[in-house]
């Protein structure tokens, strides 16, 4: 499957990543590593561990993805994704992380555009967030994505 042209190879994404858990946090990091995708720029991560600072880092701008751990304590990824979706005019793609694939009706009413469950799958992590940069880069719609 081809992939529309989303970014140049020099080009950076900045990702935040929001556990209250540093071990998922690094999950995360290991699984998607600095590029997740070929046609796509380098990762630059910028990690949070509470929910203000998720915030903090969106009012100033130039977020191109938010992961969201929704078991995050005590601001839970969910109900961040669904704060952002509703009260930022151009919200950033969300992909909010699961305990149980049976909670995507959460990932549902969060609003989330892409969804994953724990324990975290490098493929299926690397595949939702390389779709979701290359279509905020190409500034197409976030179609959702629940896996």
């Amino acid at each position: 499957m081809s992939h529309p042209p989303a970014a140049s190879e020099g080009s950076t994404h900045l990702v935040a990543l929001y556990s209250d858990d540093a071990a998922v946090r690094d999950q995360v990091r290991q699984a998607l590593g600095r590029r997740p995708a070929a046609d796509l720029g380098r990762i630059e991560w910028a990690e949070c561990a509470t929910g203000k600072e998720v915030l903090r880092l969106l009012d100033a701008g130039g977020v191109d993805l938010c992961i969201l751990d929704g078991e995050a304590w005590p601001t839970g990824g969910l109900g961040l994704a669904k704060q952002m979706k509703d009260e930022l005019p151009d919200c950033p793609p969300t992909l909010v992380m699961i305990a149980r694939k049976a909670d995507s009706w959460l990932a549902t009413w969060s609003q989330a555009d892409g969804v994953v469950a724990h324990p975290i799958d490098a493929p299926e992590l690397m595949t939702v967030a390389s779709d979701l940069l290359r279509r905020r880069a190409a500034g197409q719609p976030v179609r959702r994505a629940l896996h």
